[in-house]
């Protein structure tokens, strides 16, 4: 009677561990499976021949775009259903102006490791 309990006990132990293993390894397969995904679409939007230089809203389904198509930058009006191209620029009629981001000091593109670095850095060692 007193084994059976302690059977019991020990296969409610072993089947904890068991559920904690299988999801330790879907956590990992999961994070290894976003990193690859991650890669995998940075790869395929480089090197390609058009980029979005700049986004406007003008209401909640209507955007104004100014985008870079090989050495041309056009000026797109973006709709629910219709995109249609309002002008074509030169680079000397662009103006380049930083963004808020950049006007505070704050970096665009920085990873999360550069900004876990930083704050480590600002916390005081004892």
């Amino acid at each position: 009677m007193v084994l059976s309990g302690v059977f019991s006990g020990w296969e409610s132990f072993f089947q904890l561990i068991g559920v904690l293993l299988i999801f330790l390894f879907v956590l990992a397969i999961t994070y290894l499976t976003t990193r690859w995904i991650g890669k995998y679409q940075q790869g395929m939007m480089q090197n390609k021949n058009i980029q979005v230089i700049e986004t406007f809203r003008v209401s909640n389904n209507k955007f104004i775009q100014i985008i870079q198509v090989g050495k041309k930058y056009l000026v797109i009006s973006v709709c629910k259903d219709v995109v249609n191209i309002l002008t074509e620029l030169t680079e000397e009629e662009l103006v380049w102006r930083p963004s808020q981001e950049e006007d505070r000091g704050v970096r665009v593109n920085e990873n999360f490791q550069e900004i876990l670095g930083r704050l480590k850095d600002k916390i005081p060692r004892k």
